[in-house]
């Protein structure tokens, strides 16, 4: 056997957030069931490790760093994000050339998350091929493309112009300039700098895209022709749909299954939003009264728990029929005949998930690519629609809620919601076009 063909190690380096975590450790898998042996580089929060035992046969490795998890509520997340790439930047060099020595020259690839760019330096000093991944949408992958060429003052500007904002861009239709996520996220020429560090493929051979063809295909055509990011592209999502454990990296409440086996069919809403977002307690009594008012069983992900509600909340959620727990198997919760409809922050692994169900959406997205992603629920898919403004009413939850498991319009979001279900379930079958990209990636990697 030739040298070439001896390489079989990947290197993963993923972002040490829940997000970007799943897909990645989800890709990890499929590439082992493929005969390839995986490395998971983390720093020292947030560890993919701390779901080891669901996957037998990697190796979890820690790399030092000089940037410690509290400097997250300091710097923010874009800013703490560059300066996590400055600080390890040396550190992966380092570990990657001990693993050389270990291992025999035995790396096929570094497939690196697109925001944890440092790996490339390694890549390049090691001459070892390198592919990055991007966990969100292909259109929110395009958007960022679009604004890493943008100048901020002049966009400023422009953006004060209404005729501006409802501007379509080029290439990306529905997607509107004041669709574009730059909005909750920092300063904006940092989050151009941001976007210009991203969109640099630098040495990379190869980006892998967490998508399927069916729901965006305009943007993907976009990054073929318009855009040009001039190297081949592998949408081969939605990688939770392979065979994969869950990587979550917290734990999760089964208990709720237990409480959707009692409930009628498509009757209950499961409301999440997300591991960052918090609630803080006016919110939390808005949205509990909302749901109870709404006559409809719910399941509700609080990261505290029923003990961040008021005594008198919590007696009332389960008198209505309501369930909380802090974090939920939300695969299996999508997947259970009991759900009818999920309140989502419209984060992309979740309206993966979701749409990979026939389960539609109420979307309240807080920052950049959610607002991207919600646009796409209610304008593009028509499986959801948005509940905008930065209060939550009591009334306004109600509505949304009847809206969505009640009313007419409700029932036709749903039946769309089942018709892309079915297109994605043919997707990752043989012969559909995500595990034909798949079956193309594991080619290609196993020539490196």
């Amino acid at each position: 056997m030739g040298n070439k063909e001896a390489k079989r190690r990947i290197v993963l380096v993923p972002v040490p957030a829940q997000g970007h975590v799943t897909p990645m450790m989800q890709l990890g898998k499929a590439l082992y069931s493929n005969g390839f042996s995986i490395t998971v580089v983390e720093g020292h929060f947030n560890q993919a490790s701390s779901s080891s035992q669901h996957f037998p046969g990697f190796q979890f490795v820690t790399i030092k760093e000089s940037l410690p998890e509290s400097e997250y509520e300091k710097l923010g997340p874009l800013e703490f994000g560059m300066k996590l790439n400055r600080t390890s930047e040396a550190s992966f060099k380092d570990f990657i050339a001990q693993l050389l020595l270990q291992q025999g020259n035995d790396i096929a690839c570094i497939i690196y998350d697109e925001f944890m760019y440092f790996s490339a330096a390694a890549a390049k000093e090691f001459n070892l091929p390198s592919v990055i991944f991007s966990t969100t949408s292909a259109t929110n992958y395009a958007s960022r493309r679009v604004l890493s060429e943008l100048n901020a003052d002049k966009f400023l500007v422009d953006m004060e112009d209404p005729e501006m904002q409802d501007q379509v861009v080029e290439s990306l239709y529905p997607l509107r300039y004041k669709d574009l996520a730059i909005s909750g996220m920092g300063p904006l020429e940092q989050v151009l700098e941001v976007c210009r560090k991203v969109a640099n493929k630098r040495s990379a051979s190869a980006v892998i895209i967490n998508t399927v063809s069916c729901l965006e295909s305009s943007s993907l055509s976009c990054l073929d022709t318009s855009v040009k990011i001039g190297i081949p592209m592998y949408s081969i999502g939605p990688l939770h749909m392979t065979p994969s454990p869950p990587s979550s990296l917290l734990e999760e409440d089964r208990s709720c299954i237990e409480w959707l086996n009692k409930q009628k069919p498509r009757s209950v809403i499961y409301i999440s939003l997300g591991s960052i977002y918090e609630m803080v307690t006016k919110e939390l009594l808005e949205m509990a009264w909302g749901l109870c008012d709404s006559n409809q069983p719910f399941l509700w992900v609080i990261r505290h728990g029923s003990e961040s509600l008021p005594e008198e909340v919590s007696t009332m959620v389960s008198e209505r029929e309501g369930y909380i727990v802090k974090w939920a198997p939300q695969i299996k919760v999508l997947g259970h005949p009991a759900v009818g409809g999920f309140w989502s922050h419209s984060g992309w692994n979740s309206i993966l998930e979701s749409i990979a169900e026939g389960v539609p959406m109420i979307c309240r997205p807080f920052h950049g690519e959610q607002k991207l992603n919600a646009m796409y629920i209610e304008s593009v898919w028509r499986i959801g629609f948005q509940v905008e403004g930065s209060k939550v009413d009591r009334g306004e939850v109600e509505r949304a809620v009847k809206r969505l498991m009640v009313d007419e319009e409700g029932a036709g979001m749903q039946e769309r919601a089942l018709v892309l279900k079915e297109k994605l379930k043919a997707s990752v079958k043989s012969g559909g076009t995500s595990y034909n990209a798949f079956d193309e990636l594991v080619k290609y990697l196993k020539t490196k």
